[in-house]
């Protein structure tokens, strides 16, 4: 809660007076505030509330300051990735580290470039076009 939640809150909080200030005075008039969620922000599985719990609210905060601030031109997206090929997984308990090796066994996981490419994608469109989410899969995530 403290680091997904608190802490993309505080960060927010930190980077808004600078974003707003950057879409009015920056040659593209545009400034983009891009929050990282996850897949589990939009699906639930067993032994995994808490953490879905904050995606959930991830979600949900970047929707509501999207309204809240878009007519100002800071264009907020959410990038929502399904399983990438992190070190995550290795601070999970034995139990949930052995279902999501299983779950993947033998699948190739999305790279973090992969998400780098989807956020350049969102950061470099026209001023009038807002990527509000989007979600990365690898091809053969269920």
């Amino acid at each position: 809660m403290q680091l997904n939640v608190l802490g993309l809150l505080y960060c927010t909080h930190a980077a808004l007076p600078h974003l707003l200030r950057a879409a009015e005075d920056s040659p593209r008039q545009v400034a983009d505030l891009v929050n990282i969620s996850s897949v589990a922000g939009r699906e639930t599985r067993n032994g995994s509330g808490v953490y879905e719990a904050t995606k959930h609210a991830v979600g949900a905060f970047s929707e509501a300051l999207r309204k809240e601030i878009t007519t100002r031109h800071v264009r907020v997206s959410l990038v929502e990735p399904g399983a990438v090929d992190t070190e995550l997984a290795s601070h999970n308990r034995p139990e949930m580290k052995a279902a999501i090796e299983k779950r993947f066994l033998g699948r190739e996981r999305l790279r973090a470039e992969d998400i780098a490419d989807a956020i350049a994608y969102i950061v470099t469109r026209p001023r009038h076009v807002a990527i509000n989410e989007l979600l990365v899969r690898p091809t053969e995530q269920e």
